[in-house]
């Protein structure tokens, strides 16, 4: 290096989800979709001139219950879900960073809980990456006022460039809301 200057990787956040189709722990297609993009389109070979930053923001539901109505519950009973929550987050995880593992690119992964519109913009300011990447699902108009889209808020309001990967049309689901 010239002056004794350091090569600084540029750093890519991704950010990943589990599917809504499969469940933990497989990532959604639009993850993965997004994911390969930032692989094939700019990771290429040059594997050592970039860090990829997964980032995982699982959403927990108001009652800490996933997919069935609150209950009687112990504390003991709200720490072992917290655990199971965990480790599934961890599980989804671990298919990314084996990837990378697989193609020698240097990763971090980490495991945030919120609304992921609003975590992924703070992470984006505390980690400040050179750029994010996200999924999207491609939902028309209608969908977004229902469902809303993590993509598109993060496009207006991250400090950062973003660049949103659409999924490819054999790969939607029956209903566009599902990944």
């Amino acid at each position: 290096m010239e002056g004794g200057a350091e090569s600084v990787a540029t750093r890519i956040m991704v950010g990943v989800n589990e599917s809504t189709i499969k469940g933990y722990p497989h990532a959604s297609i639009s993850s993965k979709g997004a994911f390969e993009w930032t692989l094939k389109k700019i990771v290429r070979s040059n594997t050592s001139s970039f860090k990829l930053l997964f980032l995982h923001v699982q959403v927990t539901d108001e009652d800490g219950f996933d997919d069935m109505d609150s209950i009687y519950a112990s504390p003991d009973d709200f720490k072992t879900m917290n655990r199971r929550n965990k480790i599934r987050g961890l599980h989804l995880l671990e298919y990314f960073v084996h990837r990378c593992h697989e193609i020698g690119a240097p990763c971090e992964a980490w495991i945030k809980k919120g609304d992921p519109k609003e975590v992924i913009l703070h992470e984006v300011k505390r980690v400040q990456p050179d750029f994010l990447v996200v999924g999207s699902r491609g939902l028309g108009p209608f969908q977004k006022v229902f469902v809303g889209t993590v993509s598109e808020f993060c496009v207006k309001h991250a400090d950062c460039p973003v660049i949103t990967i659409k999924r490819k049309p054999g790969e939607a689901p029956q209903d566009p809301a599902d990944d």
